[in-house]
């Protein structure tokens, strides 16, 4: 079955009819949403949180919700068309992130999960058809992996010789609610769904004892949150660039966003610097800010055939992996990746400190925790052009792995011959190529 027929086939009636409506008039506004929000779209939404979901303020984990899944999704029916439904605090955690920094992540409770999913479910038939092809981030059918192919194919025609690498600051928290709420009422008209939107929205934090009511905003954490987000750059950036900005140009441009992660390829440099100029201040207008730090311009031309060192000038980073020119054997520059230098260390990092904390398991439980992080790490970063980065991330795992059997008995050493026979019982994965960004010219 065909991707876009599977997709069909797990929407309800009512949510086809709006994609198709959608699809066939992008300037359609919808009067009647709310009412697709029965007990089978939440019973629909329920199905596709995790299992192993964390729990909010409330304790209540998916299992025991689940038990009295019937019950539980009529009451909640019930009081979402009463109208006394209320989205509980959520429960910010913080995830460590390079160089000590942490994210702020919201957990919301089963129940408020269930109305976010079941609000964004319909929000994507309404939005899906309007979304521009430059657009990758958390939307059916595309992947990280498709923006990387379509930043690759004008940097190897050539179309790109300059790259606006760019960061927008503590994205997620600086959303204008005002101003999201006015780019949803362009395409739902729907007062009841705004209105649930809204409770998704203005709901309180509980920060360890520390309770808050941010006035700006979306929860990271809350699934309905990267909908959101899409929509608001959707009209501050991929509709501004389409139809303000690329007409004005001289040369070709490309716009390849992922989530609040975007960079744009120019062809002109004069073409760049002009954007360059204005982007901040367009950002500026809905309350979102150029990292000054981050956002650079940077020219990106594939190096002259006559140059004979081992890579090009300059580099840039994007979704995890840093972009660089790179010369073939027959001297001819094309574009490469490989797995940026901090979430290779940050890779590093994870598995010692997970061989650390489990090295008195069984080694056969080792293995198998152990192979399952570095595939899907290689999942991810396995792409053509990148094994080098992926060896290194073995022979790290190897010596943490070999480091921390060791220290589990001060008797019998583990030395190099006796870790080499144990590997030959317990291979860690091989450097492959598992994901194909481009194909061999």
């Amino acid at each position: 079955m065909a991707a876009t027929q599977m997709v069909k086939s797990i929407m309800s009636p009512g949510l086809l009819k709006v994609a198709e409506r959608a699809k066939r008039d992008p300037q359609v506004r919808f009067l009647s949403l709310a009412h697709l929000i029965n007990e089978e779209a939440l019973k629909r939404a329920f199905g596709r949180l995790r299992k192993d979901a964390a729990v909010g303020v409330d304790g209540i984990t998916k299992e025991q919700y689940g038990a009295e899944l019937e019950a539980n999704v009529r009451s909640l029916h019930q009081r979402l068309r009463m109208m006394t439904w209320r989205h509980q605090p959520v429960r910010r955690v913080h995830i460590p992130k390079e160089k000590g920094k942490t994210r702020p992540i919201g957990i919301s409770s089963v129940e408020d999960k269930v109305v976010q999913e079941a609000v964004r479910e319909v929000l994507q038939a309404v939005y899906e058809p309007v979304f521009l092809e430059g657009s990758y981030g958390f939307r059916p059918r595309r992947s990280a992996h498709d923006a990387l192919r379509a930043l690759y194919r004008p940097l190897y025609s050539g179309e790109i010789n300059w790259i606006l690498e760019a960061d927008i600051e503590s994205f997620f928290d600086s959303i204008s609610r005002k101003m999201l709420g006015e780019m949803l009422q362009e395409r739902v008209a729907d007062t009841s769904l705004l209105r649930l939107v809204g409770k998704c929205l203005h709901v309180g934090v509980l920060d360890g004892e520390q309770y808050s009511t941010p006035d700006e905003g979306t929860a990271q954490g809350s699934s309905l949150s990267p909908l959101l987000g899409n929509v608001y750059l959707h009209h501050v950036l991929d509709l501004w660039f389409e139809h303000v900005v690329r007409p004005r140009l001289r040369g070709k441009a490309s716009l390849v966003r992922y989530a609040d992660d975007f960079v744009i390829g120019f062809e002109r440099e004069d073409d760049a610097k002009r954007v360059m100029d204005v982007l901040g201040r367009r950002f500026e207008k809905f309350g979102l800010r150029l990292h000054p730090d981050k956002t650079h311009l940077l020219p990106f031309a594939r190096p002259s055939r006559g140059q004979t060192s081992g890579k090009g000038p300059v580099t840039f980073d994007f979704l995890g992996f840093t972009q660089y020119w790179r010369r073939t054997r027959t001297g001819f520059w094309v574009p490469a990746l490989k797995t940026r230098k901090a979430r290779l260390r940050r890779a590093f990092t994870a598995v010692a400190d997970w061989c650390r904390r489990h090295r008195h398991l069984p080694v056969k439980e080792q293995h198998a925790g152990l192979v399952r992080r570095i595939d899907g790490h290689c999942n991810y970063f396995g792409v053509n052009g990148n094994a080098r980065s992926m060896a290194m991330l073995i022979r790290h795992s190897e010596r943490a792995w070999r480091k921390w059997l060791g220290r589990r008995s001060q008797r019998a050493r583990m030395t190099w011959t006796r870790f080499h026979d144990l590997l030959r019982s317990f291979p860690l994965p091989r450097p492959t190529i598992r994901v194909q960004i481009w194909t061999t010219p």
